[in-house]
């Protein structure tokens, strides 16, 4: 699949707005890490796009879960609960994709607007989450 063109220098503009500083992740919480994480996608897995997020994201849970964390645990439910309000058989970054373009047709390929959307998304979602199973704890 070929880059979308200009998800990376975006996120590299909201970095530098956001005046982003990379931090090395001991000490970081999971909010934390994720954060910075999403600041710079590309500068983690090579070049944004759906697939790589995703794949980076579920490695995160597979190895904190492994070592005792709590990784993604809950975010498929939290999704379900807050943004669908109905039951799907669909793993957490396809609920995603349905709350970040609902109308979209499964059989195009996604333009590079729509992947812009959906990890934009996901990194709002992710961070509501997070932000909501901290208070929680």
């Amino acid at each position: 699949m070929e880059k979308p063109a200009g998800l990376d220098a975006h996120f590299a503009r909201r970095a530098r707005a956001s005046e982003w500083k990379p931090t090395a992740p001991d000490g970081l919480t999971e909010r934390e890490y994720l954060l910075q994480f999403a600041a710079r996608p590309g500068m983690y897995i090579g070049f944004t796009t759906v697939r790589g997020v995703t794949c980076f994201l579920n490695g995160y849970d597979y190895a904190a879960r492994r070592t005792g964390g709590r990784g993604l645990d809950g975010f498929r439910e939290w999704l379900l609960a807050n943004h669908l309000r109905r039951e799907s058989s669909l793993c957490w970054s396809g609920l995603v994709t349905q709350i970040a373009l609902p109308a979209r047709d499964d059989e195009t390929d996604l333009s590079p607007e729509q992947e812009l959307r959906i990890v934009e998304v996901l990194f709002d979602l992710l961070d509501q989450f997070l932000a909501e199973r901290a208070d929680v704890v």
